[in-house]
């Protein structure tokens, strides 16, 4: 079986990097391409080593994006052409759906977000849609994803790699931490994206909050450069210049606080104590931490984030969740490629 995965964004690398060992390890043939875009490069890079760069920056505006997603699906059917997959995987790759369906190349997508406005594009694309068990029935049924071609899998996309996570100390160290102040690790919006408009006047209330008190380190992790600058250099407050060990430095943080959705979860499902400042409409998952108490949402709820030092952490996430949603991801792939003809000795030899 040959498997092409496309890295659209920085979480989709740890997101595959389960997907993509164990498709090897099954003797596999495994096709990478990533997209320039925020820390995606860098991390696949260090990850994978091999892959093909397709695709920069998403610019701003609503023509210009779609224009720049045409644009890189066409470079990306041209590489389907030539490579001639059995099957294309990515979560929520809008560009490599177009261009997989524009070269017969059969789909598999994974979303967990059922706000985003694309779905109603890729949904109706992909062959299969992955889902988490929570995610809204009638969100697939609007986004015209037919219940045949659904599948669900229990937990969090985050357990799929976090399950067997050991935290490394060296990331307290790389960032010059001391573990006797509260180190608070904060995340901005992500401004520009489809599924968020508008500024976030909270996080950076409780930025400044945070960045006053004396016994606390805040570790920004923007996601583009004038995020970074408006805070590099001030006091009590790092911002990291080059990619870090986030799932480390979540796992050893005090406290995060996060206007997005992913490192959210991860913290959450690392036992740390974890506040959403997300401005839209929340997630399911989301929802579904929240009713767990592992998520604070200090936009909707009469709370206020506890700046102290953590006891320590009982992750949420384990290796057998997180084989559980591997081995989701695996059948999807065999089924879709038993449709196209690829022999059994070749996909699990």
């Amino acid at each position: 079986m040959h498997v092409w995965i496309d890295l659209a964004n920085s979480p989709h690398v740890a997101v595959f990097g389960p997907v993509v060992e164990r498709l090897r390890d099954r003797g596999a043939a495994v096709t990478l391409t990533a997209r320039d875009h925020a820390q995606t490069l860098g991390l696949a890079e260090r990850a994978f080593g091999e892959l093909r760069v397709v695709g920069r920056e998403s610019p701003p505006g609503l023509v210009r994006k779609g224009a720049s997603v045409a644009a890189r699906a066409a470079e990306l059917f041209r590489l389907a052409r030539s490579v001639r997959p059995d099957v294309a995987l990515s979560h929520g790759s809008y560009a490599q759906l177009l261009a997989a369906r524009a070269a017969r190349v059969p789909t598999v997508t994974m979303m967990d977000y059922e706000f985003q406005p694309a779905n109603h594009v890729s949904f109706r694309i992909a062959d299969r849609v992955l889902v988490p068990a929570v995610f809204p029935a009638d969100a697939l049924r609007r986004c015209g994803a037919r219940t045949a071609k659904v599948v669900r899998y229990d937990g969090f996309k985050e357990e799929l790699y976090l399950g067997r996570f050991q935290r490394d100390r060296a990331v307290l160290s790389d960032l010059g931490l001391d573990e006797s102040r509260v180190v608070v690790v904060m995340r901005p919006p992500p401004e520009g994206a489809l599924y968020h408009r508008g500024g976030n006047e909270r996080f950076g209330e409780l930025l400044h909050a945070a960045a006053a008190l004396e016994d606390v380190l805040v570790v920004l992790l923007p996601r583009t450069p004038p995020q970074a600058d408006g805070w590099a250099g001030r006091p009590r407050v790092i911002v990291p210049r080059r990619p870090v060990d986030g799932r480390s430095l979540l796992a050893w943080a005090d406290l995060m606080i996060g206007a997005g959705g992913t490192m959210n979860r991860e913290a959450a499902l690392l036992g740390t104590p974890t506040y959403t400042v997300f401005a839209q409409r929340l997630a399911a998952v989301d929802r579904e931490l929240i009713r767990r108490g592992l998520l604070h949402d200090l936009m909707r709820e009469h709370v206020q984030p506890a700046f102290v030092k953590k006891a320590e952490p009982a992750p949420e996430a384990t290796a057998e969740s997180g084989e559980r949603i591997l081995d989701r991801i695996i059948e999807t792939l065999d089924e879709i490629a038993t449709r196209r003809g690829v022999p059994a000795r070749a996909r699990a030899r």
